[in-house]
C-alpha cells in the first residue's frame, strides 16, 4: 500500500501541469476564443519563472513571474484576435512558435543553473500516517492549488451568473451583446486567465516538478492540453481525469525504463501521448455530445459593430 500511495502521489504530480494548462484553455474556449498558443505560453512561463527564481532565490517569486509572463503573451494574442480581428488559428500557432523560440533564447544562460525548488508540504506527523498520510499530505503545494482551481472553475462555470454569461458569449456573442454583456471585455479576461494558467503550468514544471531549465521542457504538453479540452467535451472533470491519465502513463514509462524493459526509449517516451489521445478519443466517440458541448462560436471573430 505504501508503494501504491507513492505511485498515486507521483501520478498527481505528473498530471498537474496539464490540469493548469487545460483548465485555462477550457475557460478561454468557453468564451468562444480558440488559442492554440498554449505550448508557447507554457514555455515562456517556465523560463520566466526559472530565471526569476534563480535571481531572487525565491521560487514563489518565480511562480508569480511565470503567471505574469503567460498572461502577457496571451494579451498579445487577445489584441491581435479580439481587437484587430486576426485569424485565431493562425495567430495561436504563431504565438506558440514565438514562445518556443523566445524561451530557448532567454533560457540560454540558465541551462546549467541549479535552484532550490518548491518542496512538498513537510507536515511530518500527518505525512507519516499509514497510506492516507502520503496520499493526502505528501503533495507539492501547487498540486493542491490545481485541485482548488478545478473546483473554482467548475463552480464558476455552472453555479454563478458570470459563468453563465461566459458560456452564453461562447454560444452566441451577438445575443449576449444584444442584452448588454460586454463580449469583447469578457473574452479578453478569459484569454488572460487562460494565459495565466498556461504560465503557471510552465512555472510548475520549472520550479516545482523538475527545478531546472531545459529547452523545450514542456515536451508537447501544451498540445496535449489542447487535445484534452476537445476530447473531454469541454467538461472540467473530464479534463482533470485526462490529465491524471497522462500522468499515470508517463510514470509507467519511467518505471519501465528504470526496470530495463527491452523497448526503445523513444517508443516509451511517446506512449503517454498516444495513450492519452487514444483513451480520450474512445471516451468522446459520441459526435453528438461533442457538437452539443462545443461552444457554438468557437474560433469565430466578433465585433460589436458587426
Amino acid at each position: 500500500m505504501d508503494v501504491f500511495a507513492e505511485l498515486l502521489v507521483l501520478t498527481l504530480a505528473a498530471g498537474t501541469p496539464l490540469v493548469y494548462a487545460a483548465l485555462g484553455e477550457l475557460v478561454t474556449e468557453k468564451s468562444g476564443v480558440l488559442n492554440l498558443g498554449v505550448e508557447g505560453m507554457m514555455l515562456v512561463g517556465a523560463v520566466a519563472s526559472f530565471a526569476v527564481a534563480a535571481k531572487s532565490g525565491n521560487p514563489w517569486f518565480g511562480v508569480a513571474a511565470g503567471i505574469g509572463a503567460g498572461a502577457a503573451l496571451s494579451l498579445v494574442f487577445a489584441v491581435l484576435t479580439l481587437s484587430l480581428m486576426a485569424n485565431q488559428v493562425a495567430t495561436g500557432l504563431a504565438l506558440s512558435l514565438f514562445g518556443i523560440g523566445l524561451s530557448a533564447f532567454v533560457g540560454l544562460d540558465y541551462v546549467s543553473v541549479v535552484i532550490e525548488g518548491i518542496q512538498p508540504l513537510g507536515i511530518a506527523t500527518l505525512a507519516g500516517l499509514p497510506i492516507v498520510g502520503k496520499i493526502v499530505f505528501g503533495h507539492n503545494p501547487l498540486v493542491y492549488l490545481s485541485l482548488l482551481l478545478f473546483a473554482a472553475i467548475h463552480g464558476f462555470l455552472y453555479r454563478t451568473r458570470p459563468g453563465l454569461a461566459l458560456r452564453a458569449i461562447g454560444e452566441s456573442p451577438q445575443s449576449a451583446h444584444a442584452i448588454g454583456y460586454p463580449v469583447v471585455r469578457i473574452r479578453y479576461l478569459a484569454v488572460l486567465f487562460g494565459g495565466a494558467c498556461s504560465g503557471l503550468a510552465g512555472a510548475y514544471l520549472a520550479v516545482a516538478y523538475t527545478p531546472l531549465w531545459v529547452e523545450g521542457m514542456t515536451a508537447g504538453r501544451g498540445w496535449i492540453a489542447l487535445a484534452l479540452v476537445v476530447f473531454a467535451t469541454w467538461r472540467p472533470w473530464r479534463v482533470l481525469a485526462g490529465a491524471y491519465l497522462f500522468g499515470g502513463v508517463t510514470l509507467a514509462t519511467f518505471q519501465a525504463q528504470a526496470g530495463g524493459v527491452a523497448v526503445p526509449s523513444q517508443l516509451l517516451s511517446m506512449l503517454p501521448y498516444v495513450a492519452t489521445i487514444v483513451v480520450l478519443a474512445v471516451i468522446s466517440r459520441d459526435a453528438t455530445a461533442i457538437r452539443l458541448n462545443a461552444p457554438a462560436s468557437l474560433g469565430r471573430p466578433f465585433h460589436p459593430d458587426g
